[in-house]
């Protein structure tokens, strides 16, 4: 069994970065029914809501026409050019208050689900949209076929939801008849504005699964295996063995600084074998002593030789050295607690060597 085959499995969740990726190469999920429906809804909304203004003006630009130019018969082209102007006034009352609020509903929505992207990706050209073996496959893919099924859901639901608003009419026939011509306008827009409230109701339903659906489908194209995540964090942490080499030759460099600060230590504080702590104290820089440097078994041992060469007394103190080894790093003075002990140590070493302790 071939366990790279498991490994190579896009099993795992994507992690933050990849996300981040695909966000920025313009892949985002969002559900175009759900705009769809809504756009649909503030439009029937917008329309009944400007239907007596709409219907004012369409009247007034009727009985300009007609009345003006068709019976007059006027057909200037000064004539014309008032219709032509009249009918663009028109297109715009009507047309634009309701299209803006349907854009600004679709727009609004969209930045709902994604939010603010920006990317040129998506433009740019590929060889496989062009290749209409690559098309086959898209158009009998899974997605392929969930698209052509939503679209025969919404189609048979309008077709239903249109064919009962008619039937409605079919039972009220009689009774338009005695309508008057306004009366029975409005009816019919009535009636309309009913079997459109209905069908974008519908529409957001479906809408709802179809977002569940794109979110399903989003998470499954983002999916990893344990490969990727693996190059993934080599990638961002870098080599784990590149680092490692790092590391190690920090590690030796601060070695070979710590050996070259021994030589300027007064004392070396040793367990006898196991730990050695260089310590150095100059009263015009520091208040109390410093650890110089400090190590266990090989490092240890390369200290007390440093102290050896460069004649630094070397003393045998097992719970001091321990102590300092243990709760003082490189660099930093020793406790207050260990003032006592290590003064102790520096008088008789300074006493060998005819200095004098201060502080």
């Amino acid at each position: 069994m071939n366990l790279q085959l498991f490994a190579q499995e896009k099993t795992e969740r994507a992690t933050p970065r990849k996300r981040q990726k695909a966000r920025e190469r313009g892949q985002v999920f969002s559900s175009r029914e759900l705009s769809s429906a809504l756009g649909l809804l503030i439009g029937l909304v917008l329309i009944r809501i400007c239907g007596s203004f709409l219907l004012e003006n369409i009247a007034s630009y009727l009985e300009d026409v007609i009345g003006q130019n068709f019976l007059k018969k006027d057909f200037s082209f000064d004539a014309l050019y008032d219709v032509l102007y009249s009918s663009t006034v028109l297109l715009i009352k009507t047309i634009l208050p309701i299209g803006m609020g349907m854009v600004l509903t679709g727009i609004v929505t969209n930045l709902a689900q994604v939010g603010f992207v920006f990317s040129l990706e998506p433009l740019s050209p590929k060889i496989e949209r062009i290749n209409p073996v690559e098309g086959f496959k898209r158009i009998f893919s899974q997605k392929g076929l969930v698209e052509f099924a939503k679209s025969v859901i919404k189609l048979t639901l309008i077709i239903y939801l249109f064919f009962g608003a008619f039937n409605e009419l079919k039972n009220t026939a009689p009774l338009i008849l005695d309508m008057s011509l306004g009366e029975s306008i409005g009816y019919f827009l009535n009636l309309i504005f009913k079997a459109g409230l209905k069908t974008s109701a519908a529409l957001l339903i479906l809408s709802v699964f179809d977002y569940v659906y794109q979110w399903y489908e989003y998470e499954k194209s983002l999916m990893m295996s344990k490969e990727d995540i693996k190059e993934e964090f080599k990638e961002v942490e870098g080599n784990p063995q590149i680092k490692s080499r790092i590391r190690q030759a920090q590690r030796q460099i601060l070695r070979r600084r710590m050996m070259l600060d021994v030589k300027k230590a007064d004392v070396v504080i040793t367990n006898p074998t196991h730990i050695a702590v260089a310590l150095g104290y100059d009263a015009t820089v520091n208040d109390a002593p410093v650890v110089l440097a400090k190590g266990a078994g090989l490092i240890a041992e390369k200290i007390k030789e440093v102290a050896e060469e460069e004649a630094i007394p070397i003393v045998e103190n097992k719970p001091l050295a321990q102590t300092l080894y243990k709760s003082v790093e490189v660099g930093e003075a020793i406790p207050e607690e260990l003032y006592n002990a290590v003064a102790e140590i520096l008088a008789y070493v300074y006493s060998l060597k005819g200095k004098r302790v201060s502080g």
